[in-house]
């Protein structure tokens, strides 16, 4: 049996080096590991409680909340917008974190990393994540964490799944998030 990862990533830009984090992630990932790099959050609307019944719940947001609730854990990738989270991240962990309670998020471990321009590679953006996801219901992972500043420039000519700082650095991550995510599918 092996562990699901289902990994969620807050940039929506094709060239997007978070992108690229999450493909190194599924490149590298332990034996025994499947994640799976979800499409589709540009799609899923704004959370709105009025369309999130049976009536009129979006196929969208049905989607993402079923992907979810397969996933033994969870692997989020967040660059930094304007100091904080981006939306489309934030908007997926609000219709995860539904119904109140019980949502996909509930119990399962989380870890966050990420990378961006800046000197501190997006650390604010991924604490305001990881505070989100946990309120979410998610047992974060406070110790496993990856922020890579300078992404324009270290990424320029270097995919992060061809970089080994990059890729120690993931891999213990993963390790750490499959431990307990294992644990938690047990």
């Amino acid at each position: 049996m092996s562990v699901r990862i289902l990994a969620l990533v807050g940039s929506l830009r094709a060239g997007s080096h978070n992108r690229q984090l999450a493909e190194a992630a599924v490149k590298h990932a332990p034996e025994g590991v499947e994640i799976e790099l979800y499409e589709g959050l540009a799609e899923v609307p704004f959370y709105n409680e009025d369309i999130d019944n049976e009536a009129a719940l979006p196929a969208t947001a049905a989607r993402l909340r079923e992907t979810a609730g397969q996933a033994d854990g969870f692997l989020l990738f967040s660059p930094e917008y304007n100091g904080t989270i981006p939306a489309v991240l934030k908007n997926a962990i609000d219709w995860l974190s539904r119904p109140y309670g019980a949502g996909s998020f509930t119990g399962k471990p989380a870890a966050v990393v990420g990378t961006a321009f800046g000197q501190f590679g997006g650390v604010w953006a991924q604490d305001e994540t990881r505070k989100a996801v946990g309120i979410a219901g998610a047992t974060v992972l406070e110790d496993a964490k990856l922020s890579i500043p300078g992404s324009v420039v270290r990424f320029a000519e270097t995919h992060p799944a061809d970089d080994a700082e990059v890729v120690t650095g993931l891999t213990q991550v993963l390790k750490q998030l499959t431990s307990q995510a294992g644990t938690a599918a047990a």
